[in-house]
């Protein structure tokens, strides 16, 4: 091979190397790279919201359109022809399955705290694994004892009330924190701004009241109604005067934003009542018109599952004491946490298709529906308004304890 030839293969080889090497920077730098490539936490706890919401219509499949499918299994017998009990087993076994997932993936990753434990590697990737995991923890319980699935019913009101326990203390805590963040003095620029959001959130909570005065209580024989929303106002005058108290300070923004998210717990705990009721006209405009039931439905499940998925990013709001700063190389979210809430929502969202009662009778496209379910709302409004209260409470109080007892 003579000078030149070797020359020209020796500049191949460099040209092409130096190729690959061009190939490999555009692909670490690449947008597809930083997103899809390595363990990536932002991006895995959206694939196991996707999985989440998956199952939450599979649910839904079973409860409105499987009955005639769980007919013909063994082992739903114990139903005895029943078929809303058929649509409410399919719903537990769905549910216990999710729990089962989530519950599994809580304990395979709690207490992961940096990016370079193993179990950030498992929380981030190996999808086809996980995927056949779930697909195994869907098909399991519908081979299992109908008096195990009716158990698992029971324990699931725990489940779901705990879970409404944690995304309270979540809300909460993100009210409180954006106060304190408005109420700095750094935010005092911000201002107006803090004002006018304040009036407005004061206002729409009011408006609210207003309008479900109109819409729910047709007649003065509403009485259940008109308690409950004459009460949610009186709640709502309560916490605006331990927010402005002396010894309290926190302004108008927190009880506005309160006052809003008790008034729509209000709302949802008195659309919950049955349809049959007459003072619910609003239902009855509903069932007059699909188009709006199947809405209804559709932003109720989407609500379920951006409720599991924000209450399962803020691991830190059971935290009641201040931590030191994350580091880079701390894991974004608590692994544990997240999947334990995701864990509880299986239960929380059976309970919300069954309506609280795995024998109540729910018509197709219908959700949370029910009396228990209306006393469910009622006494999480209230909780609400209780744990906002002794978190303003609490600080003063322990101050003057301690300055009690130092002197």
């Amino acid at each position: 091979m003579t000078n030149a030839a070797v020359e020209e293969v020796c500049s191949n080889d460099d040209n092409n190397s130096s190729s690959r090497e061009r190939y490999t920077e555009f692909m670490e730098d690449s947008c597809c790279a930083r997103n899809c490539l390595g363990p990536k936490p932002s991006i895995a706890r959206f694939i196991y919201a996707i999985v989440f919401l998956v199952t939450c219509l599979l649910a839904w499949t079973i409860r409105d359109y499987g009955r005639n499918a769980l007919s013909e299994l063994e082992r739903l017998k114990g139903c005895h022809g029943a078929r809303y009990c058929l649509g409410a087993e399919g719903v537990l076994r769905i549910s216990f399955g999710c729990f089962l997932f989530f519950f599994v993936m809580f304990l395979s990753t709690v207490g992961t705290k940096k990016l370079e434990d193993s179990r950030n590697f498992w929380h981030s990737e190996w999808w086809p694994a996980k995927i056949i995991i779930w697909i195994g923890f869907m098909v399991v319980p519908f081979f299992m004892p109908s008096a195990f699935i009716q158990f698992y019913g029971k324990f699931a009101h725990f489940g779901a009330g705990a879970f409404l326990m944690i995304q309270l203390i979540s809300v909460i805590s993100f009210i409180t924190w954006l106060n304190d963040r408005c109420s700095d003095r750094n935010a005092r620029r911000c201002r107006y701004q803090v004002m006018v959001l304040s009036v407005a959130a004061y206002v729409a909570s009011i408006l609210g009241i207003i309008l479900m005065y109109i819409w729910y209580v047709p007649s003065l024989s509403c009485r259940l109604n008109i308690l409950f929303i004459t009460l949610t106002l009186v709640l709502l005058q309560l916490m605006t005067l331990a927010s402005m108290h002396s010894k309290v300070k926190a302004g108008f923004l927190a009880p506005g934003l309160m006052g809003m998210y008790i008034v729509y717990l209000c709302w949802s705990a008195i659309k919950s009542e049955p349809q049959t009721e007459i003072c619910n006209k609003k239902a009855a405009v509903a069932t007059s018109a699909d188009w709006l039931i199947i809405v209804s439905f559709v932003i109720g499940v989407l609500a379920i599952v951006i409720a599991t998925f924000s209450t399962g990013i803020d691991s830190k709001c059971l935290q009641f004491r201040k931590t030191e700063a994350d580091l880079e190389d701390d894991v974004p979210y608590g692994y544990g946490f997240f999947h334990f809430v995701f864990a509880m929502g299986a239960m929380y969202f059976a309970m919300l298709f069954v309506g609280w009662n795995a024998h109540n009778t729910m018509q197709k496209w219908t959700i949370d529906v029910g009396w228990v379910s209306t006393w469910v709302r009622i006494v999480n409004e209230w909780l609400a308004i209780l744990v906002y209260i002794w978190m303003l409470v609490a600080p003063p109080v322990w101050k003057s304890r301690r300055q009690a007892d130092s002197v």
